[in-house]
């Protein structure tokens, strides 16, 4: 595909610790210390899929360092690897909407990938999309179910291409559980468990409790893998939330006051095969687990069907190594690897971190070729935004449960969705 589509200029709003692996005070203590998107696109550049790439925060003062970061981390880490992009605002300037200069620079055709904090995801997303551009958002794609629909419309109107970054949908373990589950019967139960240490407080806290929570943060990854495993077999229907609280908010972390340490959402689902069959599903996601566990995400989920049961741990692969000064660590190259080939380049092209984006990429380019139509997408299993609608809905009423103490209810109403 690469070699008869053409290029794709890509503009990356977002300088965080998911673009670039800097966060302001240095490279990230994560396991995404030299970044996720950037790197993707450098080397998707270097393969002939992407042309000129352009990234865009708030403040300008911040490129210098990140560049110097990406030079040597990046550049001088892998072999024919450049890292150069063009950067707005101007170094030296603060400007909370710079990405609208950013966005109006591209054409019609060209590609925005979305990674900034949860509540400016709508109206950045919607502002390139209705100036004809391509969409890849992370998760959550929005807070709200009716910012959800209302980018869904806008994107079939425009005919672009907007998916959501939902990377675990490509985690081959996860994948090839979703199909085994297609074999267990009807749906019974979900538990699923997300966690990262409380060191990402420190890195969350400009917006942490402020802007978005841990349960649009994290469990949006396994509410996603359960929507997508019921796709087109049950409905959530009733949504109630409970939350943790004492951690974030003290020393040394000193969160806003309304910032919840853990929030565990019950959502009741509908077969929409057999009335009789209901199943439940406890989605539960923290940012105040301990620190030096090993791992940066401990994520495990369990499905029972009607004929059988699945469980995943995805935070212990069988792969750990220890080291005298910071004791082990479980490594999971499956998602991103950062070690070079044997020719010194970049080999991470079969992570699914790098595949998530590499597909967006592909589906645009497609689409600019004539080969390929937007909706197209929405008949796979694919995270467009019309297929992941109902994460989002679940997302959202879980909020709301939150705030007004109240479970809240999922329906569909005509071809949408409403939360009551």
């Amino acid at each position: 595909m690469s070699t008869e589509l053409p290029k794709i200029n890509v503009l990356m709003c977002g300088t965080g610790e998911y673009t670039t692996g800097w966060t302001g005070s240095g490279a990230s203590k994560s396991d995404k210390k030299i970044g996720v998107v950037g790197l993707t696109l450098f080397d998707l550049r270097r393969l002939g899929k992407v042309n000129n790439l352009s990234m865009v925060g708030t403040n300008g003062s911040k490129f210098p360092a990140i560049r110097q970061h990406l030079h040597e981390n990046i550049a001088l880490a892998y072999k024919d690897m450049d890292t150069s992009f063009v950067g707005y605002p101007d170094e030296g300037k603060s400007d909370p909407t710079a990405y609208k200069a950013a966005i109006d620079k591209l054409s019609p055709g060209d590609a925005a990938i979305v990674f900034t904090p949860d509540s400016t995801h709508y109206p950045i997303a919607m502002y390139a999309i209705e100036r004809g551009i391509h969409v890849l958002i992370t998760k959550p794609a929005t807070q709200l179910l009716s910012h959800h629909i209302q980018l869904i419309q806008a994107s079939k109107k425009h005919n672009v291409v907007c998916f959501v970054e939902h990377h675990k949908r490509f985690d081959p373990v996860y994948s090839d559980a979703k199909a085994r589950a297609d074999g267990l019967g009807e749906f019974n139960f979900f538990n699923a468990w997300m966690s990262q240490p409380k060191s990402q407080l420190e890195t969350f806290r400009a917006w942490a409790g402020k802007d978005s929570d841990i349960s649009y943060y994290l469990s949006s990854h396994h509410i996603d893998i359960c929507c997508w495993i019921l796709q087109g077999k049950a409905v959530p229907t009733r949504v109630v939330a409970s939350a943790a609280t004492g951690i974030a908010t003290g020393e040394p972390y000193n969160c806003v006051p309304q910032t919840e340490d853990t929030i565990t959402l019950l959502v009741d689902w509908q077969s929409l095969k057999s009335p009789k069959h209901k199943g439940t599903a406890v989605y539960t996601a923290s940012w105040t687990a301990p620190l030096k566990a090993g791992v940066h995400s401990a994520q495990h989920w369990y499905y029972m069907g009607e004929k059988g049961d699945i469980t995943v741990d995805q935070a212990h692969r069988g792969y750990d190594i220890t080291v005298d000064e910071t004791g082990k660590t479980y490594y999971n190259p499956f998602y991103m690897k950062y070690s070079p080939s044997e020719t010194g380049h970049f080999d991470g092209q079969r992570g699914y971190g790098y595949i998530s984006i590499e597909k967006f990429i592909d589906a645009a380019r497609a689409v600019n070729g004539g080969q390929a139509k937007a909706e197209d997408y929405d008949k796979h299993g694919l995270p467009t935004i019309a297929n992941t609608v109902l994460t989002t809905a679940i997302l959202n009423a879980g909020r709301i449960s939150l705030d007004e103490k109240r479970p809240v209810g999922i329906k569909q109403s005509g071809n949408e969705w409403v939360l009551t």
